[in-house]
């Protein structure tokens, strides 16, 4: 059980209680190995030879024996449980915290559905396997072992037919030992397969209902739970003929000890004491046995789940903070820049003269999605997960995962510029963004902020000063104070309001039950689309960060408090203290009609680069997307958004 055994360094903290625990059991053992003996001199001694006062005493000594055993057995169960217990939530602890580490990319690959399990289940089960070895597992092989010394010095002639026994046994738990681990791998895929779709289901219940798809969801679940009952009643149609089978062996040895013990008796050879007490040790022997084979669906089911638990833990984060990376307090570092950060390729020549902190620089970035990121089958599962911020990404993620989704970025944001990024449907914008605070490493070129690698910085430090606001506004269980302080718990309640006053949230706020203290619903299901981007981006605001992501995080607003937003942001971060980098992607040309400089990617390159009036003059792309949305139809604009053309 290599998996398992790997497993068990959590189990050191507590390995004091599990030592007592198993010298317990060989306390247990040695006195229920005794039992048997006492049982052949009440019978040998007493009732032979009708003397009281032996069964007397022995009966005592058997009492207090047996008296010992039970409380030497609670106490076990006691350490055992609390070790068992404890080594669950350091495991379970331990495994969550390593998920909390993991990029984007590796939480894509591995699933949601797939990591629930293995928190929940599959820890569950090996749990259960620690609480039975330190219970059950420990004792049977010494009941085991003292039961055949027993039996040999209680009839050598009888051990030796019954040592015949054991192999068979052994041999029929080594068969279903090679068998059943394959069986239980099967079972945990088809109950990874049924999470999967019970999740997605769940995330998705609203389109559900929307397309009337109830029927073909059910059937979806349906298929899985099926496959998922066979397999199940496969393995243990399997596991059902290994207890039959022991008992079977068992009844045959007890038959032959007392047919070739009572032939021994006849003649003078074997006392009636002595064949109960060999019964006796027969039992202890094949018990543990059968008890061990009982447990056999348990120790591989654990096995198989260890497998995927460690899965989990031998994933190392795509994304690795370098051992030699610095801190970064949102102040400009001291060191000269570089070339590269000075003069961009195939780009003007950009002088870093500000001395304030935000400067954000992309030199020459490509960027692909590993492996089967690329998969369009998983999609679906992929959206469903609260951390997939890059909704409008999941287009350039289908087209293959040797495809490059972004490739020859040169792009500077000087402090306190307001950068935004218009682009179709998997152009790469949200990609783009995601790169400075590492959500993803960049696979060709660097991102740098104030002329520093952003692999060279601290993560932590990092995105303390990167504030992001996702399109998917995602809200935990607690109040909505909590919910925009969720970035700095320390905060003030003026702050809080001032953020969310920000954010254009604040009266809608103060109009629920319990204003700032109402509780937000699962998934924030009691407020609206633009409710929640509206909190999510007092959220981010709340920070006070050098650069700022809004990640199409106005979608669900409409125009007129889209506007609202833009200027409080604008009047925000002119009374601010300190400059602030701010990077908008956007759908709508209206969200980015007075940013500082406009990017347009396509296809996951730029296409063009400006303000409005520079784009409106001079990129063909940028002028479709105007008339598109803002014009006539005719390439003119319309009257109410006019911008001096």
């Amino acid at each position: 059980m290599p998996s398992l055994r790997r497993l068990l360094c959590f189990l050191r903290p507590y390995r004091r209680a599990a030592l007592v625990a198993v010298l317990l059991l060989v306390g247990v053992a040695a006195a229920d190995l005794a039992i048997p003996r006492l049982v052949q001199r009440i019978i040998d001694v007493g009732v032979a030879n009708q003397d009281l006062r032996a069964i007397a005493t022995t009966s005592l000594l058997m009492m207090a024996l047996s008296l010992t055993s039970a409380t030497m057995a609670i106490i076990n169960t006691v350490l055992a449980v609390r070790a068992a217990q404890s080594y669950g939530a350091d495991l379970r602890d331990a495994l969550f915290r390593h998920v909390q580490s993991l990029s984007f990319a590796d939480l894509d690959r591995l699933e949601t559905g797939k990591l629930l399990i293995r928190l929940t289940s599959d820890i569950t089960q090996v749990q259960m396997v620690v609480l039975l070895s330190l219970r059950l597992l420990v004792r049977g092989p010494l009941m085991i072992v003292g039961s055949v010394i027993f039996m040999v010095l209680t009839s050598p002639r009888l051990a030796a037919w019954m040592l015949l026994i054991l192999p068979l046994t052994a041999s029929i738990i080594t068969l279903f030992a090679l068998k059943v681990p394959a069986l239980f791998r099967r079972v945990q895929q088809r109950l990874d397969r049924l999470n999967q779709v019970l999740q997605e289901n769940l995330a998705g219940v609203r389109v559900v209902k929307a397309f009337v798809r109830g029927g073909h969801e059910s059937a979806r679940f349906d298929t899985a739970n099926v496959d998922l009952m066979q397999q199940s009643i496969y393995t243990m149609r399997i596991l059902s003929l290994l207890i039959p089978t022991m008992s079977l062996v068992l009844n045959l040895g007890t038959v032959l000890v007392v047919w070739l013990g009572g032939l021994d008796v006849q003649v003078g050879d074997m006392t009636v004491g002595r064949i109960v007490a060999f019964v006796n040790y027969l039992l202890s022997t094949m018990f543990p046995l059968m008890m061990m084979g009982m447990m056999v669906n348990q120790i591989f089911a654990a096995e198989a789940s260890s497998e995927r638990i460690i899965e989990v833990f031998d994933t190392e984060p795509a994304v690795q903070e370098r051992p030699d990376a610095r801190p970064w307090d949102g102040r400009v570092q001291e060191h000269a820049p570089s070339p590269a950060s000075i003069r961009l390729e195939n780009g003007p020549l950009v002088a870093n003269t500000s001395n304030l902190a935000g400067r954000v620089a992309f030199e020459d970035v490509s960027f692909r999605y590993d492996g089967d990121d690329g998969d369009p089958n998983e999609i679906g599962a992929r959206a469903s997960g609260p951390l997939r911020g890059d909704l409008d990404d999941l287009g350039a993620r289908a087209s293959g995962p040797l495809q490059e989704v972004l490739s020859g970025i040169n792009l500077v944001a000087e402090p306190g510029q307001q950068v935004a990024i218009l682009g179709a449907t998997g152009s790469g914008k949200s990609t783009l963004v995601h790169l400075i605070p590492r959500f993803y490493d960049v696979t060709g070129g660097r991102v740098t902020i104030d002329d520093v690698d952003v692999r060279d910085l601290e993560l932590d430090s990092l995105r303390h000063q990167v504030s992001v606001a996702l399109q998917e506004a995602v809200l935990f269980t607690g109040t909505v104070r909590d919910n925009i302080r969720y970035g700095r718990p320390e905060a003030g309640d003026e702050e809080v309001v001032a953020a969310a006053q920000a954010a254009q949230a604040h009266e809608f706020i103060t109009d629920l039950p319990d204003g700032y203290d109402t509780l937000v619903g699962q998934r924030g299901v009691n407020l609206s689309g633009g409710q929640k981007q509206r909190i999510s981006i007092a959220r981010a605001l709340l920070v006070n960060p050098r650069v700022l992501i809004l990640d199409d995080s106005t979608s669900a607003v409409d125009f007129e408090t889209e506007n609202r937003i833009q200027a409080a942001l604008e009047q925000l971060l002119r009374k601010a203290s300190r400059s602030t980098t701010i990077f908008v992607v956007a759908q709508r040309i209206s969200t980015v009609l007075s940013a500082d400089k406009i990017i347009v990617l396509d296809k996951g390159v730029i296409a063009a680069e400006g303000t409005h009036e520079e784009l409106l003059a001079g990129s063909p792309i940028y002028q479709e997307i105007y008339a598109s949305q803002l014009g006539d139809g005719n390439g003119h604009h319309r009257g109410e958004v006019s911008h001096g053309q």
